[in-house]
């Protein structure tokens, strides 16, 4: 039952990472596997590489934590997979509902990780300042585009891997960002191996160097980096606030008209306005009642 509840985690996560604006990390925060998650994936290493050529597949396996990253990589890999297409439809067709309940999500995680910090002083403030400007400045960014090469494809796993890993960071973002959301995506759609092929290596080399420098930050200055995280969350809300004013639009790689930059604006009250709070509410209900579920989980 443990392997059932931490598959339905991964699938979370990867539902999250398609969209830009919200991380998978944040998932993996409030669900309670994220010191886990970054542990198992710096375990991945040469002493795990001889402890399989001394004392078999076995111990290897277990040094890894290899059960747990299997079943939640299998989750995030079924969302990305089954859930690109859907979540692809509702962001074309019901963004403001889309985003407000993803709002929602976000500002109750902020809430979540914020009440981790222990010590609340000074410095503690000045980080999460920090990454809330950091968080804002990256969510108001204008795209760029680039051609999608296999050195840029390759460059762009290593950069959004480490995105997808940071809660309030967004991959998917990060990608669109760098004019790469929609080659990406689509070739999740389409099953086209030699991009996704690239991007995973770019990915593997990003998320084996960084998870091992987060792995370390949250053993050594825990707070500190609770801090931080809260600030990104706070700052990622830019991006993911519902009501937005189209200012430019660009042709997407289907021939359709889609925005390309757009300011946050207030909505208006109509009967969307009561359906977008409504799913805002359901959005932070969810972390909540994911809360309740990894505490119940953990016993």
């Amino acid at each position: 039952m443990k392997h059932f509840w931490l598959f339905l985690k991964g699938i979370a996560m990867g539902a999250a990472d398609v969209v830009p604006g919200v991380s998978g990390g944040t998932i993996a925060f409030v669900t309670g596997i994220y010191t886990e998650l970054l542990d198992s994936i710096k375990s991945i290493n040469l002493h795990a590489l001889k402890t399989l050529f001394k004392e078999g597949p076995r111990a290897f396996w277990q040094s890894i934590n290899g059960t747990f990253l299997l079943v939640l990589g299998s989750g995030i890999l079924l969302a990305l997979l089954s859930l690109a297409r859907g979540i692809h439809y509702l962001l074309m067709n019901y963004p403001v509902w889309l985003w407000a309940f993803f709002f929602g999500l976000i500002l109750a995680s902020c809430w979540h990780i914020g009440k981790e910090i222990k010590r609340r002083g000074l410095p503690q403030l000045a980080l999460l300042a920090a990454g809330a400007i950091v968080a804002g400045f990256i969510s108001t960014a204008s795209p760029t585009s680039v051609t999608a090469t296999p050195l840029i494809i390759l460059l762009a796993g290593s950069i959004a891997i480490c995105a997808m890993i940071l809660p309030g960071i967004s991959g998917s973002f990060i990608l669109l960002l760098m004019g790469l959301y929609e080659p990406v995506l689509g070739a999740v759609k389409q099953l086209d191996i030699q991009l996704l092929g690239t991007f995973a290596v770019g990915a593997l080399i990003g998320l084996m160097a960084f998870s091992r420098l987060l792995s370390w930050l949250l053993h050594h200055y825990k707070d500190a980096m609770f801090a931080l995280l809260t600030g990104f969350m706070a700052g990622s809300l830019l991006k993911v606030w519902p009501w937005k004013e189209t200012l430019s639009s660009r042709l997407n790689s289907q021939g359709v008209e889609v925005p390309f930059i757009q300011s946050n604006v207030l909505p208006d009250s109509d009967i969307s306005l009561l359906l977008a709070l409504v799913l805002m509410a359901a959005g932070a209900l969810l972390v909540l009642g994911l809360e309740r579920f990894a505490a119940g989980t953990a016993k």
